[in-house]
């Protein structure tokens, strides 16, 4: 998921409560429905194998996984310039498979299997060619969630396995830093995503404490300031899904209030310049996604995107099963849709929503988007049995067609 960037220092709190406003419930807007753009697909090809498929992309690079010749079976992380259209293949720690997750700007993050059978992290440096492994806390595996500047940040085994603590990691000097937190060794904390190299939000979690299920965090890595954001939902839980510039996004549980059965999950917003926290609604309580000041969450039939100045509601998607949203950058967003999957960007800002072609085949499904509204995934060739509309699935890059 891509993850990227209000006034003078008076005027914060104002400008954060008409963006996260506290009050009535959103009213219900109908979204504008202009002309959709037409879009090219792109077969990225493999590293050899039959199959590939794209994970992420920023203006230079595209990241994913494809098999190599003669082992379908176990992939290798790759990088593609989108200049030269060469895929490269990034290789392993040291186990037969690996996995890129995100790109930005020199570095590419994912995770690989060792010689022994752990995972680890690694972040691999496109200028100089290096690949480093990301440690642990003293247990066996490592994993990559997110990367914003040099900043990456992930979730690390504790010894014996027994837990996992969330980290940051420095992709220019490689060093690793467990994440404020209560915790300590009996608990878990996990990163959702990174931004302005600075910000790490996500979810920490320790037994016997009031809210167990999970608290949603905020740690600034500059002051060094951790914020626990359960203390605003007066809930049983809370989870960080999405964090974009200042703006973190989540879902809560509320207390049962005794009326009824467990309430629904709601999705919630929080302004870390401010600290003001709002309630989206059960609408946004299926993993909203973040981008400016726009929430996007699935629901069925379709979507929903919440406007957080405006706090209006407005529905999106073909219907009549969900939209899955994959990732999101600026104005767009991109998924696929159920049923299918049919890949798709939407415009955040017009409304205009575009189903993807596949490359051949008929099915595909788009993981991430940038800011131009071009998007990556995968999706069918042609199919070689004429009983199946799909052959092998690759790697797609679809582009804005011009002119």
């Amino acid at each position: 998921m891509r993850h990227r960037r209000l006034t003078a220092r008076a005027s914060v709190a104002a400008v954060a409560l008409a963006l996260l406003g506290l009050g009535s419930g959103p009213a219900l807007a109908q979204p504008p429905k202009p002309s959709a753009p037409q879009y090219t697909a792109l077969d990225l090809g493999t590293l050899g194998g039959t199959y590939s498929s794209g994970f992420a992309l920023d203006a230079d690079t595209v990241v994913g996984s494809s098999t190599r010749a003669g082992d379908d079976f176990h992939s290798h992380a790759f990088a593609y310039d989108r200049s030269t259209h060469v895929m490269t293949d990034l290789g392993t720690l040291g186990g037969p498979e690996s996995t890129a997750l995100d790109v930005e700007g020199r570095y590419v993050i994912g995770d690989s299997s060792l010689a022994g059978g752990d995972r680890r992290g690694f972040v691999h440096d496109l200028r100089t060619g290096r690949t480093r492994a990301v440690g642990t806390f003293g247990g066996g595996d490592s994993h990559v969630t997110d990367i914003s500047g040099h900043t990456v940040v992930g979730s690390a085994r504790t010894p014996g396995n027994q837990n996992t603590h969330a980290y940051a990691y420095d992709a220019r000097t490689g060093t690793m830093t467990e994440l404020d937190s209560p915790v300590g060794p009996d608990g878990t904390s996990t990163a959702a995503g990174t931004s302005l190299d600075r910000y790490v939000a996500g979810t920490w979690d320790h037994p016997g404490t009031p809210f167990e299920g999970g608290h949603a965090y905020v740690d600034d890595l500059r002051t060094h300031t951790w914020t626990d954001l359960s203390r605003y939902d007066n809930g049983v839980s809370s989870k960080v899904t999405s964090i974009t510039g200042h703006t973190v996004v989540g879902t809560f549980q509320p207390e049962p209030d005794g009326s009824s059965g467990q309430p629904p999950e709601r999705g919630f917003a929080y302004d870390i310049r401010s600290g003001v926290w709002s309630d989206l609604g059960p609408e946004m309580s299926y993993r909203p996604v973040v981008t400016g000041h726009t929430v996007l969450a699935t629901t069925r039939p379709g979507a929903y995107r919440y406007d957080l100045r405006t706090r209006t509601l407005s529905a999106f998607g073909p219907g009549p099963g969900r939209t899955y949203i994959n990732g999101v950058a600026g104005k767009f967003a991109a998924g696929d849709t159920n049923p299918g999957p049919f890949a798709y960007v939407y415009r955040v800002d017009t409304g205009g929503f575009t189903l993807l072609p596949a490359i051949g085949g008929v099915h595909s499904t788009a993981s991430d988007v940038d800011r131009h509204g071009a998007a990556v995934g995968n999706s069918a060739t042609a199919p070689t049995d004429p009983t199946s509309p799909d052959g092998v699935y690759h790697a797609t890059l679809w582009t804005i067609r011009r002119g």
